[in-house]
């Protein structure tokens, strides 16, 4: 599966604990990450910089559902499974 064009869910929903460029303290769940443009694309996209979590995610139906808010809903409910505790 391609990323669907506009989305950007994996952007926001999820909380990425280690800092990385723009974002030294990390990124916190639900928060827009600094490198999500206005086409909702990421500006580090093919840039060392981006975070190895980001790098490593793939788009699947499972995760990214069939509409941006769909996928926006099943990412926070994985953040929150994800949690530790």
């Amino acid at each position: 599966m391609d990323c669907r064009s506009g989305c950007g869910a994996c952007c926001i929903a999820p909380s990425i604990t280690r800092p990385y460029y723009g974002m030294p303290q990390g990124k916190p769940a639900g928060v827009r990450c600094i490198h999500l443009d206005e086409a909702m694309a990421c500006r580090l996209f093919n840039d060392p910089r981006r975070p190895a979590v980001c790098a490593a995610f793939r788009a699947e139906p499972e995760v990214c559902g069939e509409s941006r808010e769909q996928a926006l809903q099943i990412l926070d409910a994985l953040e929150i499974l994800s949690r530790p505790g």
